[in-house]
């Protein structure tokens, strides 16, 4: 631009009828302008001159002819770009050289796009869905089976057990009686409701029972002892015209040797050695 203020601001020289720059209300030739102020391009690393456009991104000056992508060298003059170990890459380049593939549709997550991550792996938000329902998971809980996401309600519906007790979805652990499954805290004894997991019961009727509540309801008592007699664990008994012992209990009413594997007489309710019963 011309000017009518007299003399460059720096070399002192006149400023009629030449072009001059204005910084701080000081007017400077352009020469003078260019070597005091003007930034260096990165690119070219020479001056931005006064009348040239001057490119600025963090710090960095380019001419606009400069500002372009370091691996295409198409110009990002009005385009988005992204910036990788301070190289300027369109955003085609930068996608294809550092950008995370969709794990479903192998397609580039574009820079700036959102994207979903998933044990290691990464989605477009709009292919992180439920392999059943078709519905975005985002940060909704979801279980995986073969490698496929489902939304907890979708799996439950495909996949889960239910409890033959309560008729609730089993999510982890549970037991499986007369090829039924059960939660731990479902299955429990029909007399006293003690959980059986991991413990000894018996079944009856196609019921599980503790061994206390089945002794106490179903086993036949000793002769002897009068207490519940059970073949649980290997435990011996004896059995005779429908009366039962355990077989420690087994023994002569009158001496107490012990019976188990010998003959023996009785008296009435007594069951006697050979020696005592022919007394």
């Amino acid at each position: 631009m011309t000017s009518n203020r007299t003399d460059c601001h720096y070399c002192l020289q006149s400023l009629r009828g030449r072009k001059y720059a204005l910084r701080e209300e000081n007017a400077y030739c352009v020469t003078c302008y260019d070597s005091l102020f003007a930034n260096s391009c990165e690119e070219c690393k020479q001056p931005i001159e006064c009348d040239s456009k001057d490119l600025a991104y963090k710090g960095r000056h380019w001419h606009e002819q400069c500002f372009k992508c370091a691996k295409c060298s198409r110009s990002l003059v009005e385009k988005p770009f992204a910036a990788k170990d301070e190289l300027l890459l369109c955003t085609e380049c930068y996608s294809d050289e550092y950008s995370s593939k969709c794990f479903h549709c192998q397609k580039t997550i574009m820079p700036g796009s959102r994207k979903m991550e998933f044990k290691g792996s990464s989605w477009h938000e709009s292919c992180f869905i439920c392999q059943y329902c078709r519905q975005p998971l985002g940060t909704k809980p979801l279980i995986t089976k073969d490698n496929e996401n489902y939304c907890v309600p979708c799996f439950e519906k495909q996949f889960a057990h239910h409890c033959y007790g309560c008729k609730k979805v089993i999510t982890s652990g549970g037991v499986t009686y007369h090829d039924q499954p059960w939660h731990k805290e479902c299955f429990v004894c029909v007399g006293c409701k003690t959980q059986l997991s991991g413990q000894r019961f018996i079944s009856k009727d196609e019921y599980p029972y503790c061994v206390d509540c089945f002794s106490k309801l179903y086993a036949k008592k000793c002769a002897a002892c009068k207490k519940p007699v059970t073949a649980l664990g290997g435990a011996k008994f004896i059995s005779f015209e429908e009366r039962q012992w355990h077989g420690e209990c087994f023994n002569c009413a009158k001496c107490s040797v012990s019976l188990v594997g010998q003959g023996f007489l009785t008296r009435q309710d007594d069951v006697l050695c050979h020696e005592c019963g022919s007394a």
